[in-house]
């Protein structure tokens, strides 16, 4: 924009401050300015912090929280994630009290699981589904700070020779089989790395099926999972261990978000604060408490 300054009359002003009242007075009149956009969402929280009303969500007044269908215990109870019963359905209220939506703002979304981290644009505003947090994800999308910390174990019948298991190398001969795009199939290949290819699954119900039907000898799922499948689901079943943590850090759980998400940040800053002030750890021990150690395979 080019502008021209006139010859001023009257009481002269100071060079310097009449061009600066100008020149923000033209700033402000050339400023984009905040509108809703047309996928109809609030506008950017760019500047206001975290408050409700400056939080870029997907549907105006409301939070959108999405999760794959069924949704299993003990992270959903009753396949129900709207419930607030099981972890990750009380993890998400938290997290939305937080930012300052109560129960009724909250929408879920059925998202299947690795629809939930693939590249994309997303119809929600956050993914919660026992999705570990990896680099190669966060290439596709975002994640906010780890809200559980979690390990592998392997299941088996009691019957199966899989079940002596007491080492990684003894299940090196084991049929093995895990859910598609899991970090729980990650660990077959990449840790026990059997001599028979590993089974991959849709769903872990399709798991389940596999292993009360002898099609596999085994399989690997989160420990929680693993405690709650031995426990109420394949009774016959046991947990035969637990695999260490690989690397420095230990395995993390995350809520998915867009890549490059407004929100990104604030719901980072939401999971901080529940795991600081003891709400993620009173959670954990209510809806996970069955989840005690099991032996590590080295």
């Amino acid at each position: 924009m080019n502008l021209a300054l006139g010859t001023r009359r009257g009481p002269r002003a100071p060079r310097n401050v009449a061009v600066l009242a100008l020149l923000l007075a033209v700033t402000a009149a050339c400023a984009p300015q905040s509108e809703e956009g047309s996928s109809g969402k609030e506008g950017k929280a760019d500047g206001k912090g975290c408050a409700r009303g400056s939080l870029d969500t997907e549907t105006r007044g409301k939070l959108t929280v999405a999760t794959d269908k069924p949704a299993y215990e003990p992270w959903f109870k009753d396949n129900k994630p709207a419930g607030g019963k099981g972890f990750e359905s009380a993890t998400a209220y938290a997290v939305a009290k937080q930012l300052g939506y109560g129960r009724s703002d909250v929408v879920w979304r059925t998202v299947p699981f690795n629809k939930a981290f693939a590249p994309g644009e997303k119809n929600f505003d956050f993914d919660i589904n026992q999705v570990s947090v990896s680099d190669e994800r966060r290439k596709a999308v975002d994640f906010s700070k780890g809200y559980y910390d979690v390990r592998q174990a392997v299941v088996a019948l009691r019957k199966s020779s899989a079940a002596k298991a007491k080492s990684v190398a003894d299940l090196k001969k084991a049929k093995l089989g895990a859910q598609v795009g899991t970090t729980s199939l990650d660990v077959i290949n990449d840790v026990v790395r059997p001599e028979r290819p590993a089974a991959a699954f849709a769903k872990n119900d399709q798991a389940k099926s596999a292993l009360k039907n002898g099609q596999v000898d085994a399989i690997v799922v989160d420990l929680p999972t693993a405690f709650y499948i031995t426990g109420a689901e394949v009774t016959d079943a046991r947990i035969v261990g637990q695999f260490a943590d690989r690397g420095s850090e230990p395995e993390q759980f995350g809520l998915v978000l867009d890549k490059g998400s407004s929100l990104t940040s604030c719901v980072s800053k939401a999971v901080d604060t529940l795991r600081r002030d003891g709400t993620l750890a009173k959670l954990e021990k209510r809806w996970l408490s069955d989840a005690v150690d099991a032996p590590v395979l080295k």
